[in-house]
This record gives structure tokens, C-alpha cells and sequence, in this order.
């Protein structure tokens, strides 16, 4: 929404800058998002000079040329000029040196020190296109004028220069989308009294044209006024309206239209206006229509009714869908000489539901959405009827209609003075509170030692509530004057909710699911054999079951890795030999005493990565696509990446055991195939289990992000020839530590181990990926850091590193 500085100074005088009077209403609330600066003339002839012509010969090298010296009244300088009227004696506008040009037509350009046909021209005598001011090229501009000379030229021009504030209004704020509304926010934040000009001359001039209205549903029209000029002279409006409208980012189309609009941006009352002869009958009925009615709007388009929206109609259909958009057929044109103009107030829902079926904004719907003010309409009908009878010459040739069957009540809202103070957080004082309401048009009555009833006018349709009375305060008195405290206090505070572990647990499913994995359902009840044959267990570990049903269900498990190969045995057999396989489970073990009861995550992965197809080969599943598995299951959790040790012994062949924050959760590795054969399982699997007890406690609800970065990320690659010993974990913490915020990635993209390196070595090839978030990163930054890395893999790590 764009307010001009201009109309709020009508409203209320002030001296501070445009600067000072935006910050004060965005510390108020109604945040300026921007300032422009509006120029009838673009540039505002700004090094345009009054200059006088002291001689003018023929150029000697150009027919069509003059040389001329011109009077600029601190220096006289020669000018070359084309123009053919142009004359000794003569007034001119002087473009000076480093002055820009804005012509009606064309780009912009600076006028410099030139040679024209070898002789020196220090200006320009300009036409009246080339200054903005018209379409004129026939000649240069000749004026009248008395001013001395090197007087500035925007002194003969009537140029306006307004500065305008770009407000971005909350929706809540509808009593703001004025000028007026905006000066009664700064009325309160100034502490000063607001001029709203009068209707005092308002007067029917006769009753000629009488329009009779009815409105069908009080509801979706609280309030319908209106009232008719004739003698109508439609016209361009004059040059104060034009530059208003400009200003604030509108096309003038017509005095009657222009007119409309003045009120609607400078009150916040939409108006219309008909073409009164076009109105059959002689009547107005406000109503809806049908669905499926056919109507054709200002734009053109013809539109089907939803029978939902509110119309403006006379006898014979539509002549405006209601506070939305007019009819093309009942418009103000060129020849009309006798309007209708229309002022009311519509229900929000009705406009709402009728610009949204038809997907129409306009500057009345956006108001008429939010909610208007129901005691304005007819103060806005009798000043809009004075300015069109200033604009077009017109007479008021009716009473005002004025439909208002049920008034709209001032709020009543009882205000606690301990409330206020509470919500504010410090004791501002009575007087302070009911001068800062006072200035709101917010009155104080029934007031005790304990509080008062605010009596709140309809057109503050966002205070409605104690809360609401006391943010008016709040917003007038400043936030910024309420001093910080060491310490604050809530009179509530909520509890944080406990983790669902069924949630939590969903969610990993989810994600497992989606992956290609499958969810199985094994039987607590195990063989003992297992704990005997493999050495990670321990029978005398084993529950035993007393009542057993059978040695294969004789005891409970110790671990998920017996009973998940089962499964995958079981289908192995019968050819589905590509497994994916995931279970959440209990398994239980005998302790110093009694017995312990866990729940554990267990995954499988097996045989080929994807089945056969044409596109790619078949290739074998890898220990990187189940720890790719698990690293992503931590992060779906919101769980640091762990730190990792290598281990090879039952049941892996090889494997790790992860750990977060020093506490184990889980292992990952290839399972032996002494494990395997166990449960008749003859092929490679892989297989992770995680404590799910533990990762449950380790989860977070909320993840935390942040900003993509604007700033380019820079590779570095590395060749370190290190111990076998040596892990990647280890070289990933070394190079962690090292690389701080500015290290966001590493990568292996080769190992090598072979003949040609010593003995008990292997070779890594490394990318890092170095990135700031603040700025682009320069060579000197990117050199320092990889000198400490490479330092570090040398001292820590025994690397020797291949440059």
C-alpha cells in the first residue's frame, strides 16, 4: 500500500523527515517496507537553467546549425543548436554540463562538454519534449519568463516531488489501508490532532433524478448509501488529482473515476459510480442472482455467476458484482452526464467468496475482504459529491439514500489495569494509557481503581479483546521503551511432550519401506544351539523356557541375527534370493539377577543390489549400501553420525561397532559364514544391529537447518599414503578438528593397496570440500587450511602425503 507524505501533512503537520515519520510508523506496526520519490517531471529538471541568447550565427561546417552564447547568469557559454527558431534575445532552458536529460520518449542521457563539427558546445538549448514536458520537437522551447538568468527552470513548471512510503499492511490492520487511517496511527504516535476536512458544503442542489434502492439481506449489506449528480461533464482530471494518483502507483482515467478513487485511497470508503441513465427502472436492487447468470465486468470478460457472490441490479440483471467489480455496460464513459454514485458497506464473507470464485482483486475487495468501516459511507458519498462537483461542474440531484436497518454497536471491552501491566511487562500509568487510547479514538469509560470499558469504533475490526486493547498501548507507548530485565518470567509454561516411541518407530519403518525394505515378524522363541555354536553369545546367557514345546523352541534369543536369517533362509530356498529385511524385536539374556530385557533393530541385506535388467549389470550388495542405510536412519533421527571401531570377530567377518557420545548403539558388518551356515544360509549377508532403546533416547523431534549458502564451495583433493592400521574414521576426526566450520565434506574416492606400496600400507585418495557461509572463500584461506590438514595427517596420523 503507497502513502504519500504530501496527503498525511493535509492531515497533520509535522516537521520530521520522511525517514524519522517511516521508522516511527514501523515502531507502531505498520512496517514501511520502502520510500520512493514520486516526480511529475522525471528528474525534476534538475540542471535545467533559464539561459539567454546573447548571439546567434550560422555554423560555419553545417547548413542546419547555430552557434550561439548563452547568458547562464555566473558564465556565458557557446551552445551549437539545430533548432530553427531559435534567435538572439531569447529565453531558454540550458541543459548544463553533467545535467541528465529524461525526454518523453528514449532512454535517459547526461549532457558532456562537446565538439560539434569542430566547434565547442558547453549545453544544450532543449525542446519541450526533451525536458518531459510534452511531445513538442518542432522547435526549441521559447519562455516567458522575468527570472534572471541561471535561475533553475522548475521554478516556471508547477513540479511536484512527493516522497512515498511503501507500507506493508498485515491483514488484521484494514483500518490502516487509508491515508486517513495511516494519519490517525500517527496522530497517536506524535501526540498531535488530526484536520479531516468537513462536508459542510454539501448541499442538493435538486431533485431531478431520483433512485430508489433495496437491499435484499442486511447481512451481506449492513449499509447501502447513494445519491445522483447530473450535468456531468466527463473529462482528464486536473493536474493535482493526476499527480496524487500517480504517486501512489494508479492511472487517472477520468475526473468521475479519479474521483473515486481520491476517496477510496484517502478515506479507505470504496465507491462506484453508474452511469445513472443506464439504469433500468429507476431502481438499485441489491441481491443475488442466480447461478449460472451470465455477466460481463469492466474488463471485458464475460463471467458465470456462482449465485454466492452479492450483485448490484437493476430490472433487468446485473450491473456490478458488489464490492468487487463493476459491469461494463453501466460504467462511466466519455458521454455519460448523470451518475449514481454508490457508497456502502459489505459483508466480508460475501465479498470474499464472490472475488475469490471469480479470482478478482481489486483495491475495493481488499477492503471490503478485511472490513470496512460502516459509519463512513455517507461522509464519503457527500465529500466525493463535492469534489465531482468541482471536477465536472455536476449538481447533486437527489437526497442520499441511506439504508443502515440494524447500526453497528461500538465495542465494549472491560480493561483490567493489572492486566495491562502484566501483558506489558512494566507499570506505565494511568494517565499514559487512557492519553495513548484517547489518541486512538479509543474511549475511556466506567473507570475504577481496578480498570475500565474501552468503547472501540467498528472500524477497528482487529480490537475486539482485553489483549488486543492493551497491544494498542503497547504499539503507541513503544516496544522499545520497555527495558530488557536480567530476568524474565512466564506465568505458564508448557510441558515439553514426550517422545512416542510407536511414532518414532513408524517413522524408521517408513523410511526403511520406502527404501526397498521389508518388515518381518520372527518368533521370540529360539534354539539353544545357536548360543553354543557361535561364540558372541553366551549360553549360560540363555532364558530357558521351562515348559518348552520343543528344542528348537527352547529358549529366548539372545540376538535378532538367528532368527532374521531364518527368515532369509526360508526364502532363499525358494528362490527370492535379493533380500531386504528389517525387524524391530526383543531379546533377553540372564543377569547377576534376574533377567534384561532389550528391544533391538535388526536389518539384512543380500544378494544383488537390483535385479536384472537391460539398462545396467548385476552387482553384487556391498557393506557401503547398508552403512549408507544406517547413516541415514541416525539422520532421519536427528542423531550425530557415529564414531566408528573396526571389528573381526563373531559374528562378522569383518565389521564396526558405532558409537554416539561415547555410548554404544549397535553394530554393522558382514556376518561369518560360520554364522550363516548356522541357519542353512549359504550366501553373503550383511547385517546391522542397532539398540533401539538407546537410539530412542538419542533422537531429536526437531532437526535444525539452515540456509543454503550463497557462496561457492571449492574442492581440494589429497593422496596420503598411511598404516593399514589407520582408519578413515580417524582420518575423518583428525580432519574435522582441524577444518573447523570450513570443512563440510570428505570423501575416499580411491584406495590402493598392492605391490607397490610398502608392506602394512595403503594409499587413500581424498576430496575435501571447504565452503564459508559469509563470503567467497580466497586462495590464501583455502592454502592455510589444507597446510594444517596435511600437517596434521603428517604429525597424528604418520601419513605420508603425495603433493
Amino acid at each position: 500500500m503507497k502513502i504519500s507524505i504530501n496527503r498525511l501533512k493535509d492531515y497533520i503537520p509535522f516537521n520530521q523527515s520522511t525517514n524519522e515519520i517511516a521508522d516511527l510508523l514501523t515502531a507502531g506496526g505498520l512496517e514501511v517496507e520502502g520510500i520512493t520519490t514520486y516526480e511529475s517531471v522525471k528528474g525534476s529538471l534538475k540542471g535545467i537553467v533559464v539561459g539567454e541568447v546573447l548571439s546567434c550565427e550560422p555554423h560555419p561546417n553545417a547548413d542546419k546549425l547555430r552557434l550561439t552564447t548563452v547568458d547562464l547568469g555566473d558564465e556565458v557559454v557557446p551552445i551549437v543548436c539545430g533548432a530553427p527558431n531559435v534567435a538572439k534575445g531569447q529565453k531558454v532552458p540550458v541543459a548544463t554540463v553533467g545535467a541528465t536529460l529524461y525526454p518523453s520518449s528514449g532512454e535517459p542521457f547526461v549532457i558532456k562538454k562537446a565538439k560539434i563539427r569542430g566547434e565547442v558546445s558547453l549545453g544544450m538549448i532543449c525542446a519541450e519534449d526533451e525536458l518531459g514536458l510534452g511531445e513538442g520537437h518542432e522547435g526549441i522551447l521559447v519562455l516567458d519568463t522575468t527570472l534572471p538568468n541561471g535561475s533553475p527552470v522548475g521554478q516556471l513548471f508547477d513540479i511536484k516531488e512527493v516522497d512515498v512510503l511503501e507500507i506493508g499492511l498485515t491483514p488484521n490492520r484494514a483500518d490502516a489501508a487509508s491515508h486517513l487511517g495511516v494519519a490517525r496511527d500517527l496522530k497517536a504516535l506524535l501526540n498531535k490532532e488530526l484536520e479531516l476536512k468537513g462536508v459542510e458544503s454539501f448541499a442538493i442542489d435538486n431533485e431531478d433524478k431520483i433512485i430508489k434502492v433495496s437491499v435484499a439481506d442486511s447481512k451481506d449489506c449492513p449499509r447501502y448509501s447513494g445519491l445522483t449528480l447530473s450535468n456531468v461533464k466527463v473529462a482528464p482530471s486536473p493536474k493535482w488529482l493526476q499527480d496524487y494518483l500517480k504517486a501512489i502507483g494508479l492511472e487517472p482515467i477520468n475526473n468521475v473515476v479519479d474521483a473515486t478513487n481520491y476517496i477510496l485511497h484517502d478515506l479507505g470508503q470504496p465507491l462506484h459510480a453508474f452511469d445513472a441513465d443506464k439504469i433500468q427502472g429507476g431502481e438499485i436492487k441489491v441481491k443475488r442472482m442466480p447461478e449460472g447468470t451470465k455477466f460481463v465486468t469492466l474488463d471485458g470478460k464475460e463471467r458465470s455467476l456462482s449465485g454466492q457472490e452479492l450483485m448490484i441490479c437493476d430490472q433487468q440483471g446485473g450491473l456490478c458484482i458488489a464490492g468487487t467489480l463493476g459491469g461494463l455496460e453501466s460504467g462511466v464513459s466519455n458521454e455519460t452526464s448523470t451518475i449514481f454514485l454508490e457508497s456502502a458497506c459489505f459483508g466480508t464473507d460475501v465479498v470474499r467468496r464472490g472475488a475469490q470464485f471469480h479470482g478478482i482483486k481489486t483495491d475495493a475487495s481488499f477492503r471490503f475482504e478485511r472490513g470496512t468501516d460502516p459509519n463512513m459511507p455517507v461522509f464519503a458519498l457527500k465529500m466525493a459529491a463535492i469534489l465531482i462537483k468541482e471536477l465536472t461542474g455536476a449538481l447533486i440531484s437527489s437526497p442520499i439514500v441511506d439504508i443502515y436497518p440494524e447500526p453497528v454497536a461500538d465495542f465494549e471491552i472491560p480493561v483490567s489495569y493489572r492486566h495491562i501491566d502484566r501483558l506489558i511487562g512494566e507499570e506505565i500509568g494511568k494517565d499514559r494509557i487512557k492519553q495513548i487510547l484517547e489518541a486512538l479514538e479509543i474511549k475511556v469509560t466506567k473507570e475504577t481503581s481496578s480498570g475500565f470499558v474501552a468503547i472501540v469504533k467498528p472500524y477497528r475490526v482487529d480490537v475486539t479483546r482485553e489483549a488486543d486493547v492493551i497491544e494498542e498501548i503497547l504499539r503507541i507507548y513503544g516496544f522499545e521503551a520497555i527495558p530488557l530485565k536480567e530476568n524474565y518470567q512466564a506465568d505458564f509454561l508448557a510441558e515439553h511432550p514426550a517422545k512416542d516411541a510407536n511414532k518414532l518407530q513408524y517413522r524408521v519403518s517408513e523410511m526403511l519401506a520406502g527404501i526397498g525394505y521389508s518388515e518381518m515378524v520372527t518368533n521370540s522363541l529360539s534354539k539353544s544351539s545357536y548360543a553354543e555354536n557361535a561364540a558372541f553369545l553366551a549360553p549360560e546367557k540363555d532364558v530357558l523356557i521351562l515348559n518348552k514345546l520343543s528344542e528348537d523352541l527352547g529358549v529366548l534369543r539372545q540376538s535378532l541375527v538367528f532368527t532374521g536369517l531364518e527368515v532369509l533362509a526360508h526364502n532363499i530356498n525358494r528362490r527370492q534370493k535379493d533380500l531386504k529385511l528389517f525387524e524391530f524385536g526383543s531379546v533377553y539374556a540372564k543377569a547377576s539377577e534376574g533377567y534384561e530385557e532389550g528391544k533391538m533393530l535388526s536389518i539384512f541385506l543380500t544378494g544383488n543390489a537390483s535385479h536384472e535388467n537391460w539398462m545396467q549389470a548385476v552387482k553384487p550388495v556391498a557393506f557401503t549400501d547398508l552403512y549408507a542405510v544406517v547413516e541415514g536412519l541416525l539422520t532421519k533421527l536427528n542423531i550425530p553420525q557415529p564414531e566408528v571401531n573396526v571389528i573381526e570377530s563373531s559374528p562378522f567377518s569383518f565389521g564396526l561397532t558405532l558409537k554416539v557420545n561415547k555410548q554404544f548403539i549397535g553394530t554393522i558388518g558382514l556376518l561369518s559364514s560360520d554364522i550363516c551356515k548356522l541357519a542353512d544360509v549359504k550366501q553373503a549377508v550383511y547385517f546391522a544391529e542397532l539398540d533401539w532403546n538407546r537410539l530412542n533416547k538419542l533422537a531429536k523431534s526437531q532437526g535444525k537447518f539452515q540456509e543454503i549458502s550463497k557462496f561457492p564451495e571449492v574442492r581440494r583433493d589429497l593422496s596420503l599414503v598411511i598404516d593399514q592400521e589407520v582408519t578413515f574414521d580417524q582420518i575423518r576426526q583428525m580432519a574435522t578438528k582441524v577444518g573447523g566450520k570450513l570443512l563440510k565434506r570428505i570423501n575416499v574416492f580411491d584406495m590402493y593397496k598392492g605391490d607397490k606400496l610398502d608392506e602394512g600400507k595403503k594409499a587413500y585418495a581424498m576430496s575435501f570440500y571447504l565452503q564459508d557461509n559469509q563470503q567467497t572463500l580466497t586462495d590464501k584461506v583455502i592454502d592455510k587450511t589444507m597446510s594444517k590438514l596435511m600437517h596434521t595427517f603428517e604429525k597424528n596420523a604418520g601419513a605420508l602425503i603425495r603433493k
